[in-house]
């Protein structure tokens, strides 16, 4: 045989072989170029130089394996030809099947007849005859394709979709499928004619081309049509161009372009649109722009730098064309390193706000914010220490009534820790802390720190932790009360007037942050004097999930003139603040958090966030209910969301979702649709609906439709209903 190594030595040694010896293995050749022969029968033709195997013949030559009910090699043409049940099984996986097929060339190029193949996991082809040639490429004539699954119900012969053609090439090394003269069938029925046709076989995870489209009409830009173009440039890297065509909203080109590397990665999208029919009339032309992106880099061992963009040139843009559900913007500039327990930040922030009452040109940016953290290894005086060193510089654009346009603040802390376990398992942990803060006021407009003074301030506190679990459990249960009281002292004071609160302005008072000794979020405001932290922890531990329940309160020997009335913390006793967590993962999830009112004992605060997860179906459903926070500029509040995924029949399933207010009495969004997917087909048709405007932007009805052809098994996801933001966990 050319370039290999002839049967004709295992014909010989096949013959040599007792009758019965099906179950031996014949082999020749060298170890990188070996071929093994089985078979029932085995005869040699000496004056004609032609061999035969009979009965259950399997050969395995090169990785590739041949099994047929009878070969014949004829040495003079170099030819192997099999009858009979034949299959040929590639190095890579894929078999094929035919009736009749003849080889050369270490039996990877032939000729075959009544073709079949398996390609990859999902990929099936059948044609009347097929050849190969170099041992990569399979041409098949009058073939059809498709990676469906076929006969999935006794009777039904027709997969939910198939390509046929006059010619299907596949091209193993390219991976790559093309038809010519092809004919794309839904359920048998013919739909679609295309002159040339390709697609990447089911092994392919990352393949240039056109992903799943997306139709629909909108009340606010009309009917609209998005059609991805994906082009894989590595398993590393690829980048996605969006034309986005709308009748009543203009055009969008969207763009995102992603690369990961072995230490970092990042991303980047960003987009262009012109509307002929924007602002509030409807009439005025206008042009939109957003850049959202994130990158990671590793420097060395300790060191990574990286930023994160968000940026768009109108409020109502992102909202528009669902792009993102975003109101605040976030962009930084960074760099890190971490060293043990030590770590180093050097950041750069800017914030750009889309609500109505949002300007842009009155939030400070901060250029730079410094941080560095320095904890020993080892203790001193029986004690963990920790120094931590903050530093940031804020400026605006434009004045403002309460604010300073720039200032600069650099604050150190000392932490001293001591914790201790008593015999009987009282927990006691003993934390003494210095702080000093110093500050760089720049002019206020109200006049109440002239243009560049100099604030200091120091505060000092201890506290002591006391927590005393007690256990009982037994056969995979466990039950833990633990009773908490935590002590805290400190000076009265520390709030000059001419320090701004520029980081603590928005403060809740919840069970995240009920036993902590310094609870406010920033640095501009402290909590000071005597006060006691107060609660009871119940925790149940089961073999299938556990049960959390927190209570607990706050007392102080004077009431702090810092927190407002609506806080939860003015006076000398806090409102009573709680939190149950069920957890029986993957099924069950529940949190409920509760603000109950010191004085009124009503209600101020109540969230509830719910998980439920049966088999195909999902269930997400949060209710949220706030009192008025004058203090804050916040409004009473009582809304509830619900998303309902439900898998009905094996393939189908019904969603939707619905947000309303319950204190106006109106719906806010709601949305809802059916889906169907399985392993080669997914569609979903949705009809959205949202109640509120947004100066531009009006009250909305869209009807969408997406559908994908699926070649492997990459998963499918019909509609992102809403923000993910919404169900949230309060």
């Amino acid at each position: 045989m050319k370039g290999g190594v002839s049967l004709l030595p295992l014909i010989m040694a096949a013959m040599l072989l007792p009758t019965g010896a099906a179950a031996e293995t014949v082999a020749t050749g060298s170890d990188d170029n070996q071929m093994l022969l089985q078979a029932d029968e085995a005869t040699y033709d000496v004056d004609r130089k032609v061999a035969r195997a009979n009965g259950h013949v399997e050969i395995d030559y090169g990785g590739r394996i041949l099994v047929a009910d009878q070969v014949v090699y004829d040495e003079n043409t170099d030819k192997v030809t099999a009858e009979g049940h034949v299959s040929i099984m590639q190095a890579n996986g894929d078999v094929a099947f035919a009736n009749h097929v003849e080889l050369t060339d270490r039996m990877r190029d032939g000729a075959l007849s009544g073709f079949s193949a398996l390609i990859g996991k999902t990929g099936r082809v059948v044609a009347s005859t097929a050849t190969r040639q170099t041992g990569v490429q399979t041409t098949a004539y009058n073939a059809a394709y498709t990676p469906c699954e076929i006969c999935r119900k006794r009777g039904d012969k027709n997969p939910l979709w198939s390509v046929h053609a006059y010619r299907v090439i596949y091209d193993e090394a390219k991976h790559k499928i093309r038809f010519k003269n092809a004919t794309v069938e839904f359920f048998g029925i013919p739909v679609l004619y295309t002159p040339y046709y390709s697609l990447s076989d089911p092994t392919v995870k990352h393949a240039t081309g056109i992903l799943t489209p997306e139709i629909g009409n909108s009340s606010s830009i009309g009917y609209f049509a998005k059609v991805p173009i994906y082009f894989a440039f590595s398993d590393s890297q690829d980048f996605t161009l969006t034309p986005f065509v709308t009748t009543k909203g203009g055009e969008v080109l969207e763009g995102e372009y992603r690369q990961r590397w072995n230490n970092g990665g990042m991303w980047l999208q960003a987009s262009g649109a012109y509307n002929p029919n924007g602002g509030l009339s409807g009439t005025v032309p206008q042009g939109y722009a957003h850049v959202f992106g994130a990158g990671d880099w590793a420097i060395d061992q300790h060191w990574r730098a990286g930023y994160d963009v968000q940026l768009t040139n109108n409020d109502t843009y992102l909202k528009r064309y669902d792009i993102s559900q975003l109101d605040r913007l976030v962009n930084d500039v960074f760099i890190e390193g971490i060293a043990g327990r030590n770590r180093f930040a050097l950041t750069g922030y800017y914030f750009e706000g889309l609500r109505a009452t949002d300007s842009s040109q009155l939030i400070p940016y901060a250029l730079p914010m410094i941080e560095y953290t320095y904890m020993p290894d080892h203790k001193i005086l029986r004690g963990q220490w920790r120094l931590d060193l903050n530093s940031v510089s804020l400026f605006r654009q434009q004045e403002t009534p309460d604010l300073p346009n720039a200032d600069e603040r650099v604050t150190a802390e000392l932490r001293y820790r001591v914790p201790l376990v008593t015999n009987n398992g009282q927990m006691i942990t003993f934390e003494a802390d210095a702080r000093g803060d110093l500050y760089h006021v720049g002019h206020f407009a109200s006049g109440v720190a002239s243009s560049g003074k100099f604030v200091g301030r120091g505060l000092p506190y201890v506290a002591l932790d006391w927590r005393w679990p007690f256990v009982n459990g037994g056969r995979g249960n466990a039950f833990v009360i633990t009773p908490i009281v935590q002590a805290v002292w400190s000076p009265e004071g520390g709030h000059p007037a001419s320090i701004p609160n520029e980081d603590s302005t928005a403060f809740e008072f919840s069970d995240q942050n009920l036993f902590t000794f310094d609870r406010l979020p920033g640095f501009d405001v402290v909590d000071t004097g005597a006060r006691a932290n107060i609660g009871l922890k119940a925790n149940a531990y089961f073999s299938s999930g556990q049960v959390e329940a927190v209570l607990g309160e706050v007392l102080r020997a004077k009431p702090n003139p810092i927190f407002s009335a609506d806080s939860g913390l003015s006076g000398t006793a806090s409102d009573l603040v709680g939190r149950l967590s069920v957890q029986f993962l993957p099924y069950l999830d529940l949190t409920h958090r509760i603000d109950i009112d010191k004085n009124s004992g009503s209600v101020r605060r109540n969230e509830v966030f719910l998980t439920g997860i049966w088999g195909r179906s999902t269930m997400q459903v949060s209710y949220l209910n706030l009192s008025a926070q004058p203090s804050q500029g916040l409004a009473a509040r009582e809304e509830a969301n619900a998303q309902l995924t439900l898998g009905v029949f094996k393939y189908w399933e019904l969603f939707g979702a619905a947000r309303r207010d319950l204190l106006a009495g109106k719906m806010l969004d709601s949305e809802f649709g059916l889906g169907y997917e399985d392993e080669c087909l997914g569609i979903a048709i949705a009809y959205r609906r949202r109640y509120t405007t947004d100066r531009d932007l009006p009250k909305s009805t869209a009807v969408l439709l997406r559908f994908t052809l699926k070649t492997g098994d990459e998963p499918y996801e019909p509609f992102s209903l809403f923000p993910k933001d919404v169900f949230s966990r309060p």
